[in-house]
């Protein structure tokens, strides 16, 4: 069993950010899979240095400096940077990870992962498509309504959408 913390769409709000770390890590989630949409090299490094496990990023629609993040990434310790999609497999429970919903669903009616997680349209969902849980976390940007992020858990497949406190 692996507790999967969900993240996206931080658009540089630190204090959201901040916020939602603190409680993944007080929840004891155990890895972080991040769907796009950092912005920001200096939020992409408090990502990974806030989270306290292994941390699985894609490129979204609006991440600033990628050369400067990928850089970041080279040098930060428990970070993976896939790119545009992450296949990530954590102890048999198969995991994908993309930015856009469109892409997202495919993955998901492919019927080849356990888990699909996207982003983009800052609207948290999460829904059965055959077998394959379909998560977007919502947004940590906080535009259309409170941050949240989302912890899944995969020997029950249970999710938890979990809204972010103000610090």
């Amino acid at each position: 069993m692996v507790k999967i913390a969900i993240c996206s769409d931080i658009h540089d709000n630190l204090q959201a950010l901040s916020g939602a770390l603190a409680d993944m890590n007080d929840l004891n989630a155990e890895a972080l899979v991040f769907c796009g949409d950092l912005n920001a090299p200096f939020t992409f490094k408090a990502l990974v240095e806030g989270f306290a496990g292994p941390v699985h990023t894609v490129w979204g629609n609006n991440d600033g400096d990628k050369w400067l993040i990928t850089e970041l990434a080279h040098q930060l310790a428990g970070v993976t940077l896939h790119g545009e999609f992450a296949e990530i497999d954590f102890a048999g429970y198969r995991v994908a990870a993309v930015h856009y919903p469109r892409i997202a669903r495919a993955l998901a009616r492919a019927d080849l992962y356990d888990l699909v997680c996207y982003g983009h349209d800052h609207q948290q969902h999460h829904e059965r498509v055959g077998s394959t849980l379909l998560v977007n976390p919502g947004e940590l940007m906080g535009r259309f309504g409170p941050p949240t992020y989302v912890i899944v858990d995969s020997a029950s497949g249970l999710v938890q959408v979990q809204k972010v406190l103000p610090v």
